[in-house]
């Protein structure tokens, strides 16, 4: 159950997050309940509490620190402001609008900029949802001061969190997610025809939250490990353990059909499972490879303290011995490949123990492990790498800024015009539309994600009306059974908002109709008012974001995939001229770049994929494009994997006849940037024989999976064949060989 916990919440972050400020705020309650405050006091202590928690996105605790310390006069300074400027609407109208732009503004000043305007903007917005007065600042004052103070005992108290410990538990959630997706594949192997496609979604789905998982692990990094060394250790165990759970996958698909299975099939939503294959002739092979897979299982998950006995040391050396061609089971050559890759993914599960675990028990290891063993201190000591190079890129990455200036004035200006509409509304609840206006602009950067955000913004608002009307009605007279039901809608809040934005919005509107409940200023009217305002403050983010320096999402995505085809570019290049006895540079840092940059083209597309757009054709090829970078981004990643290992591991050597394979592979796809950079660009992609045949017959001469060298030129052969295929989509001239 802990794994499943673990799986589904890698880190426990978003668990922390809901649990933290729950915590701050019912500490608060606490205190001002002792003291006797009236409820206007508990209601505003309760807010201060969650922005004060939740606006704080520092990693390091001494810079949490620093900057809730700093938030404290903020905050302070505005609802000062806010009490000051309530009887004169005009200039509290403007004050407040010039708020908006400074937070949006901020930003580019990183998380504490970002955190202060935020702030800064919430704690406006509490003096207008409590109507606070000058009579009343002393009191609201203390009151927030408390909501500070709790929310500091309870970040660096009651839940601490260190970056450590959050890595530790990420490692973890990768390793139950490995787990899950090896369960994935083995419902993959004895799918049927009525549940093949259900399995090999499935298959995609778990493919892709180990792959987002590693991700998170990259991001904690440098903050959670002791020393460089160590960083570079964990980040190589878990690359190896996400391609060769990835490739496993490959190879099942391929054995599972009469034709060599393309990666795309584990990417493109849609793309459907090959069937027949030797596997539909073989039972007794499919039973072997049911075992084998479950047993890899047991080694993933099996507690340190319980990896010990000579039955769990001879199930880690039958599949070990799966890497030696003698211990192949006979069958058919794609049936093999699969055993091969199991043999693989045991050695990436003991790779990424010994890493996560420390020294592991080889009394009775046999030939075949010990072997991989020393394949994998060998490779320790290979990592390290060019330490100059690696700072000079940090170097170059921190000294890139985000703009933020067109998104601060868009929010200025759609907030201008959620006030003066939100009057015509409610003298009283406008403010509810410039929330609405700026929450659709908070990460976002183009038309289409502010138009799908509004979107569910304004769903996610309906819902929670009707949910507040009946639970107004249920408890609207018990005041303590009300905050404690806002106290479960916070943290509700809090724990789905990274899965689904209409979900949160469901339970903060939830969640205020209780509060306006405790506030005596509860009607019908003064919810279905708030589905008014909601859908007006959407209505102008969307507005001011269409005319106000727009960003369209066609010229949004295009720029981000130049970026992915630039990094894809930067890996190959460097990963082949590695492979081909160049010098050695920072590959997997360049990967995960390269991943991120991804990831980002895919939010980026999220309007033009959503289920609900007309525009069918486009969602298909948005679907296409994404998917084949996807697939060349595993390729790539296999590839800077392997140049990694060089000089020191024992059974690689670099091939300078790489250099010549690669070389088309990289013109093409600067020739596919240029032509996304500029449409009336006249470059042409090249097609020709396959990578394979561009070298000497027999130069390699060894057997499959013997030699590295093997392995690198298939991953070349299918991340040309993928490159050349987004050609098509993206409509690039391709010059056929004569």
């Amino acid at each position: 159950m802990w794994d499943r916990i673990a799986a589904s919440d890698p880190g426990l972050l978003r668990l922390t997050a809901g649990l933290r400020t729950v915590c701050a705020i019912a500490l608060t309650l606490a205190v001002l309940a002792v003291l006797r405050t009236d409820v206007s006091h508990l209601v505003a202590g309760a807010i201060a509490a969650m922005v004060a928690t939740f606006a704080i996105r520092e990693k390091e605790r001494p810079e949490q620190a620093v900057t809730l310390a700093l938030g404290l006069p903020v905050a302070l300074a505005s609802v000062s402001l806010g009490a000051l400027l309530r009887s004169h609407v005009v200039a509290g109208d403007i004050f407040f609008v010039a708020l908006i732009f400074s937070a949006v503004y901020g930003r580019r000043f990183g998380d504490r900029g970002t955190a202060l305007g935020l702030i800064g903007f919430q704690v406006y917005f509490l003096s207008l949802f409590v109507g606070a007065t000058v009579s009343a600042l002393p009191g609201l004052c203390g009151t927030i001061v408390l909501a500070f103070g709790s929310s500091a005992v309870v970040r660096f108290a009651l839940v601490p969190e260190t970056p450590a410990g959050i890595l530790d538990r990420l490692r973890r959630a990768f390793r139950a997610r490995f787990a899950q997706l090896l369960s994935a594949q083995v419902a993959l192997l004895d799918a049927g025809p009525d549940d093949r496609e259900k399995a090999l979604e499935e298959a995609r789905a778990r493919t892709a939250a180990l792959h987002e998982t590693a991700m998170m692990i990259q991001g904690w990094l440098e903050q959670g490990t002791s020393d460089e060394a160590v960083a570079r250790l964990v980040q190589r165990r878990i690359a190896d353990a996400e391609i060769t759970a990835e490739r496993l996958g490959l190879l099942l698909l391929t054995a599972r059909s009469t034709e060599r299975a393309d990666t795309l099939t584990l990417h493109l939503p849609g793309a459907p499972l090959p069937s027949g294959g030797p596997l539909a002739e073989h039972d007794g092979t499919t039973a072997t490879l049911r075992r084998d897979l479950e047993a890899l299982r047991l080694l993933l998950l099996q507690p340190v303290s319980e990896a010990r006995g000579t039955g769990l040391a001879q199930v880690r050396n039958r599949l070990l011995g799966y890497r030696e061609e003698d211990n192949l089971p006979p069958g058919p050559t794609t049936v093999q490949d699969v055993f091969r890759g199991i043999g693989e993914a045991s050695r990436a599960v003991l790779g990424l123990r010994m890493a996560l675990e420390g020294p592991q028990d080889e009394t009775d290891d046999t030939p075949a492990t010990t072997r991989s063993r020393e394949e994998l201190h060998a490779e320790d000591a290979a990592i390290g790498g060019s330490e100059e190079a690696r700072e000079e890129e940090e170097a170059e990455r921190t000294g890139l800024k985000r703009p933020t200036t067109r998104a601060a004035v868009q929010v200025a200006v759609g907030s201008s015009l959620a006030i003066v509409g939100g009057e015509f509304i409610s003298s009283q609840r406008w403010y509810w539309a410039v929330l609405t206006c700026w929450i659709v602009f908070i990460n976002t950067a183009s038309t289409g994600e502010i138009l799908v955000k509004g979107y569910r913004r304004l769903l996610g608002t309906v819902f929670g009306v009707v949910a507040g009307i009946v639970l107004a009605g249920l408890v609207g007279h018990h005041t303590w059974t009300a905050f404690a039901l806002v106290l479960v809608f916070i943290f509700a809040m809090f724990y789905t908002a990274p899965l689904s934005f209409t979900l949160m919005s469901f339970f903060v509107t939830a969640m205020l109709g209780l509060l306006y409940t405790l506030l005596h200023t509860y009607s019908t009217t003064v919810l279905v008012m708030r589905i008014e305002e909601t859908a007006l403050g959407a209505a102008c983010g969307i507005v001011a974001a269409a005319v106000i320096l727009p960003v369209h999402t066609d010229r949004r995505t295009d720029e981000l995939l130049a970026t992915v085809l630039t990094r894809l570019d930067d890996v190959t290049d460097a990963a082949v001229d590695q492979l081909s006895g160049g010098p050695a540079v920072d590959l997997l840092d360049k990967a995960r770049d390269l991943d991120q940059a991804l990831a980002d083209l895919r939010a980026s597309t999220q309007p033009l994929t959503h289920p609900i757009t007309p525009l069918r054709a486009r969602r298909d090829t948005a679907r296409y494009i994404v998917a084949m970078l996807e697939t060349c981004a595993y390729h790539a990643r296999s590839l800077a994997a392997t140049a990694e290992l060089l000089p020191e591991h024992p059974s690689i050597a670099a091939d300078p006849r790489l250099r010549v394979a690669g070389r088309r592979i990289v013109a093409n796809i600067e020739a596919i940037a240029a032509h996304v950079g500029d449409e009336r660009s006249t470059v042409r992609i090249e097609t020709g024989p396959s990578i394979t045949s561009m070298l000497k017959p027999g130069t390699l001469g060894a057997p499959r999976y013997d030699r590295v060298t093997d392995r690198v030129l298939r991953h070349l052969q299918r991340l040309d064949e993928a490159v050349a295929g987004l050609a098509r989509p993206l409509k690039v001239p391709v010059d056929k060989p004569e």
